[in-house]
């Protein structure tokens, strides 16, 4: 279930916290190869089904920055905050790709706040995204992200 927070200054408070854990997503060839087209990177490991399953994952793989831009969908699915009038994503302090998502596989997203600074006109926040594989031991990324909410 998506935690609500009732405004930017609730989901401040709650810097330092665990918010929770989304929604399976998945990870289809579909979305790689369309990843691919948007992006123009067709290394083989991505869109090549047949060449990938003699490769060194047996199977095609996610690109490590279609992971990433899954952020906003699989974080909708953890919370949501009401009241903001304008949130931008302002940077990332930290990325790994530290396993690879395999053609097929399902994604969520675990989210903890680490922390919410006042700024002109609203709040800085700092969160941790760890993406989970389903039924891996790794997750496939873990990244800080930081953005710039109002209210």
């Amino acid at each position: 279930m998506t935690k609500v927070f009732s405004s930017p200054t609730a989901l401040a408070a709650a810097a330092g916290t665990h918010v929770g854990v989304g929604e399976w997503l998945s990870v289809d060839q579909s979305r790689i190869d369309r990843f691919a087209d948007a992006t123009g990177d067709y290394q083989w490991i991505h869109v090549d089904p047949e060449r990938a399953a003699s490769g060194p994952f047996g199977a095609t793989i996610a690109h490590g920055y279609l992971t990433l831009s899954l952020l906003p969908a699989l974080v909708k699915e953890v919370y949501r905050t009401e009241g903001v009038t304008v949130a931008v994503n302002y940077g990332l302090n930290k990325v790994r790709f530290i396993n690879p998502v395999r053609v097929g596989s399902k994604v969520r997203a675990s989210v903890d706040l680490v922390s919410a600074e006042p700024v002109p006109g609203g709040y800085q926040v700092v969160s941790r995204v760890t993406v989970e594989i389903d039924g891996a031991e790794k997750p496939a990324c873990v990244a800080e992200t930081v953005a710039r909410i109002s209210g």
